[in-house]
């Protein structure tokens, strides 16, 4: 089984950093509170400017959760539906030809979900084999392509897409002060990202991309207070707590080891880290358990600096970035990612 093409979509929304956090200096300024520390926090997570589902000033016009996760269905259909027609395109697999698709999102909510939504507008077969899956955050990004691997290792014969859309903008709690709210108001981005794969039998024929050789998930103990939503009234409160780079440290090591080491693999023979971009502490923390150097990780830092965290889209476009100038052939990479639960997602690959 292999990935056959990776393929991204933003929204035509772009915004500098300075603009952003001068925007919400203005909103919040006027309730007794410390703009300078909303500055220093967006200057903290290292990121030059986001994509955003709509435009600035159409944000005030949102009259609650409802409004917002309506603009999440319409601006989640195009850039979901841009990312993975051009992903299928990539692969040369024709919208009908597709045999199976898994979305994955933690931005908004929808019945019929996205996937349905797009199965008529792209083409699809009616008989595509739909899975959309929720509440995996950050980690849905690997989580999907070991989930779509799985399919495609029972039915070798078939091609699976998965596509994430995120628009994290439209999570943002406007009346939430908190630490962790204002971190997020200056660490996430939005968009899109589709994957598509072949089984043993279909991908000789559609792509020379990397092999998925095995997958591992792992969930923790006593850690589901660590990151994740707060769903009310008001929609999506972010649950962010610090201890996040010391669950990395705790555990990341031993996963990987004991992940490769069933494959007759050690962290030396890792070539390629393809790594979501959670943010400055929890990439160091990475680095540090994988005992590499911070070069390994330029493409992740580089998502990181141009379009801040995408929740599980992001570790698709470093996937992607990646495939744009591939790694030695034969040579072994990991694609992984960590996210609520708390949990992480390990695929191996082999160029």
């Amino acid at each position: 089984m292999r990935i056959c093409s990776v393929a991204s979509a933003l929204p035509d929304n772009f915004y500098d950093q300075e603009t952003i956090v001068s925007r919400l200096e203005q909103e919040w300024g006027d309730r007794h509170f410390n703009t300078e520390r909303l500055r220093r926090l967006h200057q903290n997570v290292l990121v030059g400017g986001r994509h955003l589902a709509l435009p600035l000033e159409e944000f005030d016009a949102l009259g609650g959760f409802g409004d917002a996760n309506d603009a999440w269905i319409r601006v989640g259909i195009d850039v979901g539906g841009r990312a993975l027609e051009q992903a299928l395109s990539l692969a040369g697999v024709a919208p009908e030809s597709l045999d199976a698709l898994f979305f994955v999102s933690v931005t908004g909510l929808a019945v019929p979900s996205l996937d349905a939504r797009l199965v008529h507008r792209l083409g699809l077969n009616p008989s595509v084999k739909r899975t959309p899956i929720f509440g995996l955050g950050c980690v849905a990004g690997a989580a999907g392509v070991a989930r779509a691997a799985d399919y495609v290792r029972a039915f070798p014969e078939h091609t699976a897409a998965l596509l994430s859309v995120e628009l994290c903008s439209l999570t943002v709690q406007r009346e939430d002060l908190s630490i962790p709210n204002l971190i997020a108001t200056g660490l996430f981005g939005d968009g899109a990202a589709a994957v598509v794969l072949g089984g043993s039998a279909a991908a000789p024929a559609l792509s020379s991309g990397p092999e998925v050789i095995a997958t591992r998930s792992v969930l923790y103990p006593d850690s589901e207070d660590v990151m994740g939503w707060t769903i009310g009234e008001n929609g999506f409160e972010i649950v962010l707590s610090a201890r996040v780079p010391q669950m990395v440290a705790d555990h990341l090591r031993a996963d990987v080891d004991a992940f490769l080491a069933e494959e007759g693999l050690h962290r030396r023979d890792i070539g390629t880290w393809i790594c979501h971009p959670g943010g400055p502490k929890v990439l160091q923390a990475m680095a540090e358990a994988l005992e590499v150097d911070d070069s390994a990780f330029d493409l992740t830092w580089k998502g990181l600096r141009e379009v801040g965290n995408l929740s599980s889209t992001s570790v698709l476009m470093v996937l992607e970035e990646t495939l744009a100038d591939p790694p030695p052939a034969g040579s072994f990479g990991v694609l992984l990612a960590m996210g609520p639960g708390f949990c992480s997602e390990l695929v191996l690959l082999r160029f």
